[in-house]
């Protein structure tokens, strides 16, 4: 199994370069990061007023891709309500080539109310932004490969959104793998099966062993090899605290926690569940040095131990 780290992304550049040069280049034997995810909203999720620091995703990305080698980066993940999928395209073009190929482009459906209100985008229901997504994987997947299957231009009639003879050129480095963010258990296995290269949600071990077994018989019915599917979660991490961790179960926001040798159990819980992948959510620390700490402890007690 590998392991990323998931940055705040309300830090200042400064901050934030600091933070992922440090983990691009942290080691604990042969542990290492795998890659770097920043999430994709305007503000937080909390009561009003709201006005904490938030950066916007794809700049920062396009910043780490150009400063920070050696690791992926990825959006964890994209509303597709926020921006036009074709605009979304040449943007993760432009970043797979500046990353030269690192760049990995996570999407989904949107979810949070109160900034689409807040800057005056259409949030629709669930069966509506479900519908767009579905269309602006169409979109995402058409420009993509016409970059590279020799037809460079792409067309597509929608509801929603429509390309007449687009072009992705310049196109992506190599492939652009897409990532689908998501846990409905009716649509969205049938849109990753279809879709992507990479799924991922939050979870624990049980919940995500659950998930699996859905989505996999959701690319079983499509007739796609499982193992071309690559599988990604995270949970909250609460370094000797376990009871901390199961509050947060109790409130509904998947946690895991407890010693380091709990910790290592729990890993080999995920791959056996399937996890290809574990993301660390560091998203609530501002602290450059404390992210370094938390990152460094667990690539040591933890992601060196699993193997």
């Amino acid at each position: 199994m590998k392991f990323s780290l998931w940055l705040p992304a309300n830090l200042p550049w400064r901050d934030l370069r600091a933070a992922a040069t440090h983990a691009a280049g942290a080691t604990a034997g042969t542990a290492r990061w795998r890659g770097l995810w920043l999430e994709d909203h305007f503000m937080d999720n909390t009561p009003e007023p709201n006005d904490g620091a938030r950066g916007e995703c794809l700049t920062q990305l396009t910043a780490l891709a150009a400063t920070v080698p050696g690791v992926r980066l990825g959006s964890l993940v994209l509303g597709n309500t926020y921006r036009h999928p074709a605009v979304v395209a040449k943007q993760a073009a432009a970043l797979s080539d500046i990353s030269d190929g690192r760049f990995v482009l996570g999407v989904g459906a949107g979810w949070q109310e109160n900034e689409h209100r807040a800057f005056g985008v259409e949030f629709g229901d669930v069966p509506s932004r479900i519908r767009w997504f579905r269309e602006a994987l169409q979109v995402w997947t058409a420009l993509r490969d016409s970059a590279h299957d020799g037809s460079e231009f792409a067309d597509f009639e929608g509801e929603r959104y429509r390309l007449e003879h687009a072009s992705l050129n310049p196109g992506p480095h190599a492939t652009l793998p897409i990532l689908i963010g998501g846990k409905g258990e009716k649509v969205m296995p049938k849109l990753v099966a279809r879709y992507a290269d990479e799924w991922n949600l939050w979870a624990t071990p049980d919940v995500f062993a659950a998930k699996n077994r859905i989505f996999t018989a959701a690319l079983e019915e499509a007739g796609r090899d499982p193992g071309s599917l690559w599988r990604t979660t995270q949970a909250l991490v609460f370094f000797d605290d376990a009871a901390r961790a199961a509050e947060m179960q109790a409130q509904g926001r998947p946690a895991i926690g407890g010693s380091a040798a709990q910790l290592v159990e729990t890993m080999a819980a995920y791959a056996a569940a399937g996890v290809d992948e574990f993301i660390l959510p560091l998203t609530t620390v501002r602290d450059v040095a404390k992210l370094a700490d938390l990152g460094d402890r667990f690539l040591s007690e933890v992601a060196e131990q699993v193997g």
